[in-house]
């Protein structure tokens, strides 16, 4: 893939002269685009053999390339596909107006037909499997697909509103608007077409947000609630917030980071499972309006739990596997959650008080799970952050000796990572299932179902 350079900015004289490398933000590169890699885009090559990371291109288009961050003598350059000389057949015009080189940051994939970019995102997650944890799609039990959410499959020009949780930040005028790509500008915008409905009735893009950082609009899925979170720059008094459905509204404090309420109920009500949960301001749920009953289902199902099975929630955020697993295990069984975050454990808490048998305990993982005493379960179920688990904690579950294990991954590099551990520890990946929760975006979720190795298939 080897491309010849159509122009050369490389930064000012005074640079190049200098003992500082030289930068190439500006020059351009004709290439020829090669696979898809995590993170939202291609790999492609200078003639100079210098790796490009290239957006908004496919994999086999011929493209003009803009270097937007790098310099001579980098381990690779970014760069943005500003011309398409030879366009692959997955191509589409993007159908937001906000989409391309410079502009929003909020989706990769604006430019791919819906099916293609599950193909993109089912090569990420084989490559990631075969370089950091050594198994093939076969060797993973997954079959290679990664399967829309329901309702999600549109023909393309149509894209799904999924987005139940937007981050706006403001510009110097007081507009609404998303981040751009790796960057703290703002692109203002007048409506996002992946958020859901919940969101766009609110009308978050026609007011005036002078004062402001930032404004987080959540709409959920399993009520009717609907709530702001308004973030003030240093000093700024928080507006009076007149919208176009009723909300409530919370603020960041400055001093410490805090949310608290300025009027309406401090939380959210989602549903799942048939069980409605309580998630608090900053509480984590899942964004997707299907995605949570798609992870428990598939969680589930992976783990087939019996009555009065011990198991565990990590990561539990507000209990929605500690809720399904209590339902399922019976009396006679017992949950335990792990929870970092304070708000997220009262949550869980409340959610879960009708159940004798479970527990919920605040901290981290790394640190409560070995103050716990349990030396065995049958069942675990871990959901962590995007960093993944890491070795420490994986070491201690392998030696609890479960059944099996639920693995739920934001992540196909992390998931990868920890499935190696595992690997290492004496368990096998049975089975995995990779669902598009994030529709235009590179993000993908993943659920792996693991085994003790010396367990028959």
């Amino acid at each position: 893939m080897q491309a010849e350079p159509k122009k050369s900015q490389a930064g000012n004289s005074s640079a190049a002269a200098s003992e500082a490398s030289v930068s190439l933000v500006g020059a351009e590169y004709e290439v020829e685009v090669g696979p898809v890699a995590h993170g939202g885009h291609c790999i492609a090559r200078t003639a100079e053999g210098q790796v490009l990371f290239v957006r908004h291109t496919l994999p086999g288009e011929k493209v003009i390339a803009r270097v937007t961050e790098g310099e001579e003598g980098a381990r690779f350059l970014r760069a943005d596909a500003v011309t398409v000389v030879e366009a692959s057949k997955d191509r589409v015009e993007a159908p937001c107006p906000y989409a391309g080189p410079g502009r929003c940051g909020g989706c990769d994939w604006q430019h791919a037909k819906p099916g293609a970019q599950r193909r993109l995102k089912g090569e990420v997650i084989a490559e990631q499997l075969k370089r950091l944890a050594g198994l093939t799609p076969e060797e993973a039990g997954w079959d290679g697909t990664v399967m829309p959410a329901e309702g999600d499959k549109l023909p393309s020009g149509e894209v799904p509103q999924w987005r139940t949780r937007v981050q706006y930040a403001v510009d110097v005028d007081g507009n609404a608007g998303l981040r751009r790509h790796r960057s703290h500008e703002v692109e203002p915008i007048e409506h996002c077409m992946i958020a859901a409905p919940g969101v766009s009735e609110l009308g978050i893009e026609e007011r005036d947000w002078s004062g402001m950082a930032s404004i987080e609009a959540i709409a959920a899925t399993g009520s009717q609630d609907r709530q702001v979170i308004l973030a003030p720059k240093p000093g700024a008094r928080l507006p009076i917030v007149e919208l176009d459905k009723p909300v409530s509204v919370m603020r960041v404090e400055e001093h410490d980071g805090g949310i608290h309420r300025v009027h309406g109920r401090p939380f959210v009500r989602e549903r799942a499972d048939g069980r409605t949960y309580r998630v608090g301001s900053g509480g984590f749920w899942q964004v997707h309006p299907k995605a949570a009953e798609t992870l428990m289902l598939a969680v589930m199902q992976g783990l087939t739990p019996r009555k009065g099975d011990t198991a565990l929630d990590l990561y539990c955020g507000v209990g929605l596997f500690a809720g399904a697993l209590a339902d399922r295990v019976g009396d006679k069984g017992a949950v335990l959650g792990i929870e970092s975050g304070k708000r997220a454990v009262e949550d869980a808490r409340h959610n879960l008080a009708s159940f004798d048998r479970v527990r919920i305990e605040q901290g981290k993982v790394e640190s409560i799970l070995p103050r716990t005493g349990i030396t065995e379960a049958d069942l675990i179920v871990l959901d962590p952050p995007r960093a993944g688990a890491g070795k420490q904690t994986v070491r201690h579950l392998v030696g609890l000796g479960a059944r099996r294990i639920a693995y739920v991954a934001c992540d196909p590099a992390a998931l990868a990572r920890d499935l190696g551990y595992f690997r290492e520890g004496g368990y096998k990946v049975r089975t995995l299932r990779a669902f598009d929760l994030f529709p235009m975006t590179h993000h993908v979720e993943c659920v792996a179902i693991l085994e003790p190795a010396a367990k028959g298939a």
